[in-house]
């Protein structure tokens, strides 16, 4: 059994902002796997809170689960889900921004800190440890001006020229999962 979370904050104010690509790749991943699995449409999970769906990809239950907690209590949500399922950190995949990462580079590691990300953060003292993967989403922009305020760069949308990037770079994220399936 395998557990991929995407991290992000629910509401319409958030859809398309930097923090929510993970949200973004997993809607990506499961219209994806739906078209050669049997797979859920999303559904509300008050039990988990969270959007949740599913289905069997090479013979393995696959979950794929959006925290509704907001990020930074996203480990709640997770710990929910893992308990629910028996799950150890092994069976998580998490999906989430990277601001320190150029926007469009991917890096999926496991076993590693939060590195300031408080949705991991989040996720590694909920569930009491760090050993699962992560796939990292390089949200990083050129322009340093930017940056300089984390919340507000994190919680904005991205610019007309980033758009493409991000298209992409969802593609690429989707392709990179389904192979660790």
């Amino acid at each position: 059994m395998k557990l991929i979370v995407g991290l992000g904050n629910p509401g319409k104010r958030y859809e398309k902002t930097r923090h929510n690509v993970g949200f973004l790749v997993l809607d990506a991943l499961r219209d994806s796997l739906a078209q050669r699995n049997s797979f859920s449409e999303w559904q509300l999970s008050k039990k988990f809170n969270a959007y949740t769906c599913g289905g069997t990809v090479h013979g393995e239950k696959v979950i794929l689960a959006k925290p509704l907690t907001f990020m930074n209590a996203s480990g709640h949500a997770v710990q929910l889900i893992g308990h629910f399922y028996k799950m150890t950190a092994e069976h998580l995949l998490v999906v989430h921004d990277d601001k320190d990462l150029p926007l469009g580079e991917i890096k999926m590691q496991d076993n590693r800190g939060h590195a300031g990300h408080n949705g991991v953060k989040s996720i590694i003292q909920s569930i009491k440890s760090q050993a699962f993967w992560r796939v990292r989403l390089g949200i990083k922009s050129t322009n340093e001006k930017k940056m300089s305020n984390t919340s507000k760069f994190v919680l904005g949308k991205f610019g007309v020229f980033e758009k493409k990037t991000l298209k992409e770079m969802i593609v690429r994220a989707v392709v990179l999962i389904e192979e660790d399936l």
